[in-house]
């Protein structure tokens, strides 16, 4: 019996010795939007695929880059390989899975696709969808593109994947098979996570991508609203519209990341993709594009 009772008080020294350095590994816990460099840093080398560069540091910051969309010609760079956090063009890529599922033959434009209720609790962005409900791929591609519908984001995912995570997944796999070396994925919205991490320049190489690849939904990208269910959205890319030539392509913004801008434009028979990261404002990103379209068209 004395044995049995050592053991014990043994095994359960041990055993709270064991939580204590698990704690003080993990440190304290923290409700902000923004985690700190640090936890980026830790964060995103625990799950970096091997095949990827590795990240050393995430931050908010203005990067920029311009290129021909023709010829791939760089025109005009300031940081464009420093990892920056996506925000919603993340869904650049949903949307090239999406289109990659219907040219397979897996699903057709009119497919429906099913409402989680996770995908109806989503945060905004959202057009409102709700749990039991359907949309169709077309009405999905279209929300993705024009209100970068967070809601909508998850149903895609679910729908061909499973799950987000698997689906996430997926999405990390096209992006190194697109040469995206410095772009990871962990959700489809593209909402807060440390580990989400890409650059200007995979955002350039995925939008050319999914322009290039699939020309026929084109007309997806340079709408100016989407009506669903009775509601009409506005299109969250400003320049459609307003500035001549440009032609799309996707939005993006969460405070850990500022204001993101991926916009192609064709000014005089010369094509462009141009992209912002880090805008201090929707006005100022919108400017800084607008600037760069008007000097390198």
């Amino acid at each position: 019996m004395r044995r049995t009772a050592i053991f014990k008080r043994t095994t359960a020294l041990l055993l709270a010795a064991f939580l204590a350095a698990c704690q003080t590994a993990q440190g304290p816990s923290s409700t902000s939007e923004a985690p700190s460099v640090a936890a980026a840093q830790v964060q995103s080398a625990s799950l970096a695929p091997a095949a990827f560069a590795p990240v050393t540091a995430v931050e908010r910051g203005y990067s920029a880059l311009v290129l021909n969309a023709a010829t791939g010609e760089e025109l005009y760079a300031v940081d464009a390989d420093a990892p920056r956090f996506p925000a919603s063009l993340t869904k650049m890529m949903s949307l090239y899975l999406l289109f990659e599922a219907v040219e397979s033959g897996r699903y057709a434009m009119s497919s429906p696709l099913e409402v989680s209720a996770k995908a109806a609790s989503q945060p905004p962005a959202k057009i409102g969808l709700k749990a039991g409900s359907t949309i169709t791929v077309e009405q999905a591609a279209r929300a993705l593109s024009v209100k970068s519908a967070n809601d909508v984001a998850i149903v895609v995912a679910e729908n061909l994947a499973g799950s987000e995570a698997v689906y996430a997944r997926q999405m990390t796999a096209r992006a190194r098979a697109l040469g995206l070396s410095r772009t990871r994925f962990v959700n489809a919205t593209g909402l807060p996570d440390p580990a989400q991490v890409t650059t200007a320049r995979d955002m350039a190489k995925l939008g050319l991508a999914l322009k290039q690849r699939f020309p026929q939904y084109g007309s997806f990208y340079r709408a100016k609203s989407f009506s669903y269910n009775g509601r009409t959205f506005k299109a969250t890319n400003n320049l459609i519209g307003k500035v001549p030539g440009v032609d799309g392509l996707k939005t993006g913004h969460i405070r850990m990341a500022g204001y993101n801008l991926v916009a192609t434009a064709t000014r005089g028979g010369k094509r462009l993709i141009v992209v912002v990261m880090g805008g201090e404002s929707e006005k100022a990103r919108d400017r800084e594009v607008t600037r760069l379209i008007e000097a390198y068209s």
